[in-house]
């Protein structure tokens, strides 16, 4: 009886110290997140701006909405991948032209994340109308790649480690096909689609790619990159890129092996110089900031520069809807198209603000077409009011994307805009042949041809594959018509241009998929005149729902330094991109399977073209697939 006593009593001893230790540790939790949301706040109040170099340090990619910051990332030393807001960029840009307490404007791009085609143009546009000022804008790199190079191109100095290189790859590359893997895992994918240049399905079905999809992938990527060496040509004339693209191996041979060499040469770079010489060079422009050996002169953050540059609140109210990311069923956080996300946040735009007309700003690959149809209906509602309704493009419309541009009066996009990819699909995997395989099987009774369809588990019905082939069939013959009633074409010609096809804007203006070419601000002063008001007198009224303090904190806290980004050479940076790929395809073939909509209209081709390839949900199931297979 003693020992069984003296037992007990350990038992309680043990379970009293667990008690307390918890109860320790969620005082600890509670006291970081008050000192951490203490430092959020002190943090978040502008510093002032004094004289110096407004350092534009993109260390992440280029986007036109960030998505929220993932707390369990940060806290667990995975780090954040950061994004920065094309309108923000520009913005800040634009107000240091004038600006005279900036005096060099610099370009930090050793960690550039990359962005689309039309989102760096503009960036590199605004650069351009600083450089034309006379003001010095200085790059530095330690490689440079496409993107970081049409930036780079507008500097009035271009500087690179003579350690580094240049290294353009252009767009296009390889895709992943699961199609022996899943032969080899008895997977059965069942298709249904419309449109012969469709081709997000491939992957699933084929082991390389279609003809057709070849030809449509080598048009638009012939086309980009054709617009790009365009673009570097105006920019800085006397860079000799053609070698580059077409032989790189040879002008890097004769310069001895050094790319460096090669590209001086051939000048696409100015100085070859390490970070210390570059900042000198800074410093003798800015003036000396001895506090920071790598970078020793006066330096104006990026984001304390714009949080002194607020958006205009001046003027009618022009409400701009943005409708960026994949898009999806429910609701979402910043950086996806949720349906009933945005839906909400059209609705009380209309019902607590005074708009006098509405641009809808879209970025988005496509994705449910539910969640586009909604999204589209919601756009209406302005129209129902007599709003009028100007759609701007940004680096992507494509698929679902495009479908919600169809609520437009009139469109605009840039020329390396990628658009179009009008085509429907859906697949539904079953698992019936690979339970097979390990001895599984299943049976039950069926009441009718459709009880428990679709049976993951024991395979769709021909009756299933009917009535989803025929609803595939539907949801195209809608989207030609919304189409083709929305640009006064036939259905036919809808037709003919559609089949999944995805254009670049240049392209789509030609066959009469977009009106105009112009940016955002175009499109709001464009809607500013249809409500007959002066554009020069209307601000912008974002309609989207905003990051959350939780998560403002979170960035804020786990930002890092932005004076001093990490060095990479151009071969570690387009490893991460190759990564970034397969990154995506997983997440992809993730969310087919766990889709709560099987029609979908998305693009494929638009992958891997400079935008935001993959998202934080994807980089965590990457994560922890690796961590189960080393094991």
């Amino acid at each position: 009886m003693i020992a069984k006593g003296s037992d007990d009593v350990k038992l309680v001893r043990g379970a009293w110290k667990l008690l307390v230790g918890i109860k320790d540790a969620l005082v600890l939790v509670l006291l970081l997140l008050f000192f951490g949301g203490l430092f959020a706040a002190l943090a978040a109040r502008p510093a002032p701006i004094r004289d110096g170099a407004l350092v534009i340090d993109l260390d992440g990619a280029v986007v036109e909405q960030p998505a929220d910051a993932d707390p369990v990332a940060a806290a667990t030393g995975r780090g954040i991948a950061k994004e920065y807001r094309l309108r923000d960029v520009v913005r800040a840009i634009d107000a240091a032209k004038d600006d005279a307490n900036v005096k060099v404007l610099v370009l930090d791009l050793d960690s550039f994340g990359g962005g689309y085609p039309a989102a760096l143009v503009e960036i590199g546009d605004a650069l351009a109308r600083v450089r034309a000022t006379g003001k010095p804008v200085l790059a530095y790199a330690t490689g440079y790649t496409d993107g970081a190079y049409s930036l780079a191109a507008n500097a009035s100095e271009i500087w690179m480690n003579p350690f580094g290189g240049t290294l353009f790859h252009g767009a296009g590359g390889n895709q992943l096909y699961y199609k022996g893997l899943i032969d080899k895992l008895g997977v059965n994918v069942h298709v249904y689609r419309v449109g012969k240049y469709k081709s997000f399905v491939e992957p699933y079905t084929r082991a390389d790619e279609s003809p057709e999809a070849r030809e449509a992938s080598k048009a638009l990527y012939g086309t980009l990159l054709a617009q790009w060496q365009g673009y570097v040509h105006h920019a800085r004339p006397k860079a000799n890129v053609a070698p580059f693209l077409a032989t790189p191996t040879q002008p890097i041979l004769a310069a001895g092996g050094d790319p460096a060499k090669a590209n001086l040469a051939a000048g696409m770079v100015d100085k070859l110089g390490d970070r210390v010489a570059f900042g000198k060079r800074v410093a003798a422009l800015a003036g000396d900031d001895d506090k920071n050996t790598l970078a020793p002169y006066r330096a104006i953050k990026l984001t304390d520069y714009i949080d002194a540059h607020p958006l205009p609140k001046a003027g009618a109210e022009i409400g701009v809807l943005t409708v960026a990311g994949d898009i999806v069923d429910g609701h979402a956080g910043p950086g996806s198209a949720a349906g009933d996300t945005i839906t909400k946040a059209m609705l009380d735009g209309l019902a607590k603000k005074d708009l006098k007309a509405l641009v809808v700003r879209i970025d988005s690959p496509g994705g449910s077409v539910l969640a586009s149809e909604q999204i589209r209906t919601a756009i209406l509602e302005a129209k129902r009011r007599k709003l009028p309704v100007v759609v701007s493009m940004g680096g992507l419309a494509a698929s679902g994307g495009y479908w919600v541009s169809t609520a437009g009066d009139v469109v605009f996009a840039e020329p390396n805009t990628i658009t179009g990819s009008i085509g429907i699909f859906g697949i539904i995997p079953t698992f019936e042949n690979s339970l097979k395989k390990i001895g599984v099987t299943s049976d039950g009774v069926k009441t009718t041809p459709l009880t428990g369809q679709p049976d993951t588990i024991g395979g769709t019905t021909p009756e299933l594959d009917q009535i989803i082939q025929a609803g595939i069939d539907n949801g195209y013959r809608q989207f030609v018509e919304r189409v083709a009633a929305a640009r006064h074409l036939t259905t036919a010609r809808v037709d003919q241009i559609g089949q999944g096809r995805v254009w670049d804007g240049g392209t789509a203006r030609q066959i009469g998929l977009v009106d105009r070419f112009g940016t955002l601000s175009d499109a709001i002063a464009e809607a500013a005149r249809r409500a007959g008001l002066d554009p020069a007198k209307v601000h912008a009224e974002y309609l989207e729902k905003q990051p959350s303090a939780f998560a403002k904190m979170i960035a804020r806290l786990f930002a890092g330094n932005d004076d001093a980004a990490g060095t990479s050479d151009v071969y570690t940076t387009i490893a991460a991109d190759r990564r970034a790929v397969l990154v995506q395809a997983l997440g992809d073939a993730r969310r087919l399977a766990t889709a709560r909509s099987v029609v979908q209209a998305r693009c494929l081709e638009c992958a891997g073209l400079g935008g935001r390839v993959t998202r934080p949900d994807d980089e965590a199931f990457f994560t922890g697939l690796l961590a189960r297979l080393w094991r």
